[in-house]
């Protein structure tokens, strides 16, 4: 299936972003940090489903412009909208992973004539306490910093490794760290923006056909556990293995259990 990359306009510059296929669209939103590269592979997978596949770059990553200021969830839910008047679509599912899930949560209650279902591959259901603790974790990101002798890209590929005990494919891997890396010294924007969201009090307002997708290899994949105790009301999936870079390594079986969903 052949892809095509374009650009809409957003509320800090352009937003790009890869289409593929024609059919019912849907909008994907990648975890951090990374960016679109994460769907990669499973755009023809989606396509073969009849999904029109639209997966967008968080503004500041990939190709998409950065923001003037650290944004909040709220805004980054505009690259909903904005990508889907560049493509004068109406309505579209929206499909989001990690980071990528709260993002597609708020974009869904900020806009609901535009979001008419919701898959939320990792939700992050957590407490203030845990938001907390996870934010000043994260605060590693904010004292990125290069060095001639390349000793922070050592670094950055240990603590992405130490993520999960066992990786499954380290062209993913690779892919996923490279593009990570593009984000630079403002890679922190995405994961502080998050972590000071609560994403179960948005997902208990959700009005859409709501889909959690789970794989037990990932990491927070305990979290998948609570939002499904949370909202028995919500359709349920789950892929046996993988890891936090679970589409990469099985963008097949992924892409089966999505395009269902969506296409209702």
């Amino acid at each position: 299936m052949q892809t095509r990359k374009g650009y809409a306009d957003g509320r800090w510059g352009q937003v790009h972003y890869t289409q593929c296929g024609t059919g019912v669209p849907l909008v994907l939103v990648h975890q951090s940090p990374t960016d679109s590269v994460q769907f990669a592979r499973a755009l023809a997978p989606l396509a073969a489903h009849g999904i029109q596949a639209i997966a967008v770059d968080i503004p500041g990553f990939g190709g998409s412009d950065l923001p003037d200021a650290p944004p909040t969830v709220a805004d980054y839910a505009h690259i909903v909208p904005a990508v889907l008047d560049a493509l004068h679509i109406a309505r579209a599912g929206v499909c989001g992973h990690h980071t990528g899930a709260v993002l597609v949560t708020e974009a869904a209650l900020q806009f609901p004539a535009r979001v008419d279902r919701v898959v939320l591959h990792g939700p992050l259901p957590m407490d203030d306490a845990e938001r907390a603790a996870w934010r000043q974790h994260l605060g590693y990101e904010k004292q990125w910093n290069p060095r001639w002798d390349g000793s922070h890209l050592a670094e950055a590929w240990a603590r992405r490794r130490g993520a999960q005990r066992e990786w499954t494919d380290l062209e993913a891997f690779h892919a996923n760290f490279v593009h990570g890396l593009l984000a630079g010294r403002t890679v922190w924007y995405a994961h502080d923006a998050v972590m000071t969201y609560a994403h179960e009090a948005a997902m208990a307002r959700l009005v859409q056909p709501t889909l959690i997708l789970a794989n037990t290899g990932d990491a927070i994949y305990g979290h998948s556990q609570k939002a499904r105790a949370l909202f028995p009301q919500f359709a349920y999936a789950e892929l046996p293995g993988g890891t936090i870079d679970c589409i990469d390594e099985m963008p097949g079986d992924w892409a089966a259990v999505v395009a269902a969903f969506v296409k209702g």
